[in-house]
């Protein structure tokens, strides 16, 4: 009977998680933000679950582990590439900025909060972390920059198995301090754990290329193998020294991320999956465990250690750190303003708390409640204030409403051209320097090479992008280009044209699953327009008013006349398909392509 309750709440637990995770996605709001908020109302205030009580062990084993998946998953997603452009800023920021960081924290959490000496130091040394788990996902929604995109998501999956470390390093210095030489023992510590994590994750990298390209591993075994690999790593660095796994498993996520496995984009989509399904679990049982006595305890003194946090600490090692970086002040300054921490941090604090308590340390009774004080309140403010700020800076467009075309036809530089006259950023992609120069002679932004090459996907500057359409005369190629930019668009966002029937029986016909959306027309394949093309056929932009309506469009052209898009009068842009009916009205601007050469704007 037992078994079935706590059955039952972990499944109430994961759906919770799953939930908020939709609810953040369909309202734009920071998923971190109503994880929180679902936890505390499930543990502290109506105290459906209680996760010490109901899991005991199991829920710290649970923690790790997710920890460890999670941010091996983020070391999948460093490419090393990206040095290239930030990797100055990035050595600054981590060899600067986290101690910088660290003695800011401590001044503030031993003179502001008043915590003894070395509570403030373990509470410092934990909010050196800048939560991937958070970061990542505001990145995607705000798309800044490329270099500074590379800086906050280094800085944050880097900073997370450190600051980890550098918390354990300083527990076990006070822990230790009865020794002969605690001193001594840090320094072997550290360089024992940079030294298995360096070995395992460098060491079982270069042994799973060498295995993968033998041959010695089926196609089906190879994500298993990765995955039992990641609690391998992390179980055998943990036992020579304590949480050097979680730096050995992010070591390893770099290197799996950068030695070119034939699988990365399979695993990636996997581990991401598997990711967000860990963060929506594992936050609101960490959440949902906290007690209404501890969320008491946050004071006066407290909310003027969280300032001191958000408005000084951060700021101030950002800007230090960053001197002579080549980065500009706005980005120095979205930088040290946008720090959000998240589950490694709440993680962290709830094993070492009680430890510390055990110990004699009375007041690190302080630290969950202030670590999740900390994190409750740079998600909210940074993850709401993230991208106003950018734009604000300059360094996030508006809107992301952009269109990358990927083939160089003659109507679809047409098109392009027209879309740009309109004012939304456009990009013709190909691999054709000649199918690209009518494009270049009408000065429409266009990227010369392979789209689905490892340096397009280097070099693509995609921040003001936010649709892709496949126009190419190949079918297939079109059907691997979306389901290859579909994880950073959105599927709904992914358009091809059509080549054949869609929907017909063809031993030739891409499956559904595997193509974009259809665009414009099931019937209006790529030869079609090619050849309504070189029959005259010409784009036209027609703003539609209150005395120009739509239905007197369609009697203008006389049914001679194909939508292609839609522009609302708010700048968004709506894709004509069979899966999605237009609805123009005045204000909109409506793309069509016609057999008349009047031009009806």
């Amino acid at each position: 009977m037992e078994s079935d309750v706590l059955l039952h709440k972990f499944i109430f637990i994961i759906s919770l998680g799953i939930t908020a995770q939709w609810f953040a996605w369909r309202f734009k709001f920071p998923s971190i933000v109503l994880l929180s908020g679902a936890g505390l109302l499930a543990g502290p205030v109506f105290g459906w679950v209680h996760p010490t009580q109901d899991f005991g062990e199991l829920m710290e084993v649970l923690i790790k582990l997710a920890v460890a998946i999670i941010l091996f998953e983020g070391g999948l997603n460093l490419h090393l590439h990206e040095l290239k452009e930030a990797g100055r800023g990035v050595r600054q920021v981590i060899l600067f900025g986290l101690p910088l960081a660290w003695l800011f924290g401590f001044l503030a959490s031993h003179y502001v909060q008043g915590l003894s000496f070395p509570v403030a130091l373990l509470l410092a040394a934990i909010l050196v972390v800048t939560g991937p788990t958070v970061i990542l996902p505001l990145i995607r929604e705000t798309k800044v920059p490329p270099r500074l995109a590379s800086l906050f998501k280094w800085e944050g999956i880097v900073n997370d198995p450190l600051g980890v470390l550098l918390a354990i390093l300083v527990f076990q210095f006070y822990i230790a301090s009865g020794n002969y030489d605690p001193m001594q023992q840090i320094f072997m510590s550290f360089g024992l754990a940079v030294g298995v994590s360096a070995t395992l994750g460098l060491g079982s990298g270069l042994f799973l290329k060498y295995v993968f390209k033998k041959g010695f591993v089926p196609e089906f075994l190879k994500v298993p193998l990765i995955i039992s690999m990641i609690f391998f790593i992390y179980g055998i660095a943990n036992s020579v020294q304590e949480e050097a796994g979680l730096l050995a498993v992010t070591v390893f996520g770099v290197m799996v991320g950068n030695i070119g496995l034939t699988i990365i984009h399979e695993l990636r989509r996997f581990k991401e999956n598997i990711a967000t399904l860990l963060i929506s679990t594992v936050f609101i049982i960490l959440t949902a465990d906290l007690a209404p006595e501890q969320l008491m305890k946050i004071e006066w003194r407290s909310v003027a250690f969280i300032s001191c946090i958000l408005f000084l600490v951060r700021p101030l090692a950002i800007w230090i750190s960053t001197i002579g970086a080549g980065l500009s002040w706005r980005e120095r300054l979205l930088l040290g303003w946008i720090a959000p921490r998240g589950l490694v941090a709440a993680s962290v604090s709830g094993l070492l708390a009680p430890q510390m308590i055990e110990h004699g340390y009375e007041d690190a009774s302080l630290l969950v409640p202030l670590v999740f004080a900390v994190v409750f309140s740079t998600v909210i403010l940074h993850g709401f204030s993230f991208s106003i700020i950018a734009r604000a800076l300059g360094l996030s467009s508006k809107s992301q409403e952009g269109i990358i075309i990927v083939g160089a036809s003659p109507w679809a530089i047409e098109l392009a051209g027209v879309i740009k006259q309109t004012g939304l950023p456009v990009l013709i992609v190909d691999s054709s320097w000649h199918d690209l120069k009518e494009a270049r002679l009408k000065s429409i932004p266009i990227y010369y090479g392979e789209v689905l090459s490892e340096t397009s996907e280097q070099n693509l500057d995609l921040s003001e992008m936010g649709y892709l359409l496949a126009a190419t005369m190949n079918d297939s190629y079109n059907a691997l280009v979306a389901g290859a930019f579909a994880h950073h668009f959105g599927r709904e966002r992914i358009y091809q044209v059509a080549n054949h029937s869609v929907g017909a029986e063809s031993k030739n016909e891409v499956k559904s699953t595997s193509r974009g959306l259809t665009a414009f027309d099931n019937d209006l394949r790529y030869e079609n327009i090619l050849n309504f093309h070189y029959q005259g056929w010409k784009f036209q932009k027609t703003r539609l008013t209150e005395e120009f309506t739509y239905d007197d469009f369609v009697k203008l052209t006389n049914g001679k006349s194909i939508p292609f898009f839609l522009i609302e009068e708010t700048g968004k842009l709506v894709f004509a398909s069979s899966d999605q009916e237009l609805k123009p009205k005045p204000g909109d601007t409506l793309i069509n392509f016609a057999s008349s050469e009047k031009d009806t704007d």
